[in-house]
């Protein structure tokens, strides 16, 4: 079984990625893989820099530079997804290949429903938390300004569209254990809908 997991900047969906593999779901961060798609000598950086050639220095991809363009322009964002994802799914494929049978497979996938990457999975899980309190724990661990917070928010689904898509809500607005509780919930009820399909 293919699960889709997504949920907004700061709102806890690395902490429910985490609960879901001490379950036993086998989990493809597609963020990590697309930092693996633009390494350097590959030919996602490549492409990225016939598009953007000041964004490459010294065959490394500036990040920042990047993120300067793309969240102040909505068609370059589109254009740079277009680039990447389909080395992402490349990549995600490979890695779902090392997973057991009997396992759920989770894509943490933050454009899950903008990409169309929601199609491919048999459920999608949104984890969704307050504006306060996922700006509250963005500003904690990043050293971005409120405004560049607020333009990566911006260029997110809306959480309440993603309510509406999603199969399973993760309401993050508790402590860890909460969180916890709530993950544990969802993944019980995965396990069922797996052991219901493969009877």
């Amino acid at each position: 079984m293919r699960v889709g997991l997504t949920g907004g900047l700061g709102s806890g969906k690395s902490e429910a990625a985490r609960v879901l593999e001490s379950l036993g779901a086998f989990v493809i961060d597609s963020d990590l893989l697309a930092r693996e798609a633009v390494a350097p000598n590959s030919d996602g950086l490549r492409a990225i820099a016939r598009s953007w050639p000041g964004v490459v220095r010294g065959g490394t991809l500036d990040r920042a530079a990047l993120a300067e363009i793309v969240f102040n322009d909505p068609s370059a964002r589109e254009a740079l997804n277009a680039i990447v994802h389909p080395f992402v799914r490349q990549l995600a494929a490979e890695r779902e290949s090392h997973a057991r049978g009997d396992q759920i497979v989770v894509h943490m996938v933050p454009l899950l429903f903008e990409t169309g990457y929601a199609a491919v999975c048999d459920a999608t899980i949104v984890v969704i938390a307050p504006d306060a309190l996922r700006m509250e724990r963005v500003k904690k661990r990043n050293l971005w300004s409120e405004e560049q917070i607020r333009s990566r928010m911006a260029a997110q689904i809306d959480p309440h569209e993603a309510r509406a898509r999603a199969r399973y809500v993760i309401e993050n607005n508790g402590d860890m254990n909460l969180l916890r509780e709530r993950t544990k919930a969802v993944y019980e009820q995965l396990t069922e809908r797996k052991e219901i399909s493969t009877e």
